[in-house]
Formats: structure tokens, C-alpha cells, sequence
């Protein structure tokens, strides 16, 4: 059984926008949903069933020091606080989840970043954000990350600081820091990893 029999745009905004959705719940009684879309209108999921990415997130390995991994401390306006996260952004236009990864990891750290090809393909594929309150999907990008940062490359609306952390550093900021959900699951992963092999745990 179909779960809405409408769906409207609340917003015109360039990046995200927020919809009503005429929903039922299980048993077919209507109510309001609300949820936010990077998509326009016609491309929004629960039209499309799709389950593209709209955009990456990044796990940087230091090329010259693969103990260490390249993260971000960022001011987020929705929680007027810095939030430690992995470099991260939208895919635009025709770009692969590679070629955006290439991008944002310039625009965001000035840092070169070489795309790991390696391991099971499953693990870079588009997973879903927070399903309660966006359609959003994004899928992980993993390599190396090499050169000297540099954030003037970064938009002017971005607030950005560039750290390289070993891994008692991303102990002590998962267990002392406002960090996002995906950088925090991804800073588990590098600590249990091996300087080495660090992609080993994708084969």
C-alpha cells in the first residue's frame, strides 16, 4: 500500500528545500510528514525510489604518514559550535563520487587526494543519511591525502581548520568533542586500522 498520496515543495532554496508529504500511517490514517530534499520536485526519493548520492564523504590517509588521518574542525550555523568531521561535500553536476572527493578535498583542506580503487565495492556504494529527516544519500571515498594545507581555497559562508590526528588524538576527540556521526564511525574504523595496510579492512 502507497504510504502518502501527496507531496509538496514548502521552499525555494538553491541547496535543500523542505517538503509536506500527505502521509498515512499503517493502518491508512492521513497525517503531515515533513522532510528537507536536495532534489527538485520531480527527483525526490519517495518519487523516484532511487537511492543516488547527492554527495561523499572523505577518509584521507596522509600519504607521507599513513598513521595519521586528515580531518576537519568546521563551524556548523545549526549548532553555533565547531564540529570535528572528515572533509566532506556535494557531487556536482555529471562528477563521479571520485572526481568530487578530488574537488572538495582541494576546495576544503588544499590538499591533492588520490582515490583508493582497492577492496569490495560494496563499501562506497550510497547509504542513507538520517531517513527521518532527509531523502539525502552520500557514499564514502577512500586514498591518500598528500601536500601542505591550505583553506583559502574554502567558500566564504565555510569556516574551516585542517588537522592531521594519530590515532590517541582520534581517541581523545571522540571521547571529548562535538563530532559528526559519519567521521565518528569512520574514526572507530581508523583506530582499529593498520599504517601498513589502512585499507585493509575493505577488502
Amino acid at each position: 500500500m502507497k504510504r502518502y498520496t501527496d507531496i509538496r515543495k514548502q521552499t525555494e532554496n538553491r541547496f535543500l528545500n523542505l517538503y509536506e508529504m500527505d502521509a498515512l500511517t499503517e493502518s491508512g490514517q492521513p497525517f503531515s510528514y515533513y522532510f528537507a530534499s536536495r532534489n527538485d520536485t520531480d527527483q525526490i526519493k519517495a518519487r523516484t525510489h532511487d537511492a543516488h548520492a547527492e554527495g561523499i564523504v572523505i577518509y584521507p590517509v596522509l600519504k607521507e604518514e599513513p598513521d595519521k588521518l586528515v580531518l576537519i574542525r568546521q563551524y556548523r550555523y545549526p549548532i553555533d559550535a565547531w564540529l570535528y568531521e572528515l572533509p566532506a561535500g556535494l557531487i556536482d553536476g555529471e562528477e563521479t563520487a571520485a572526481q568530487a572527493a578530488v574537488r572538495e578535498m582541494k576546495e576544503e583542506t588544499g590538499l591533492t587526494f588520490t582515490v583508493y580503487e582497492g577492496g569490495d565495492s560494496s563499501y562506497r556504494r550510497a547509504f542513507f543519511l538520517g531517513a527521518g529527516m532527509t531523502d539525502e544519500s552520500s557514499q564514502a571515498v577512500f586514498g591518500y591525502a598528500s601536500g601542505i594545507p591550505r583553506t583559502d581555497f574554502k567558500e566564504a559562508t565555510e569556516s574551516i581548520q585542517v588537522l592531521f590526528a594519530d590515532r590517541a588524538e582520534a581517541k581523545r576527540i571522540l571521547r571529548e568533542e562535538r563530532v559528526s556521526l559519519r567521521c565518528a564511525y569512520l574514526l572507530i574504523q581508523f583506530i582499529h586500522s593498520d599504517a601498513k595496510f589502512p585499507f585493509a579492512f575493505l577488502e
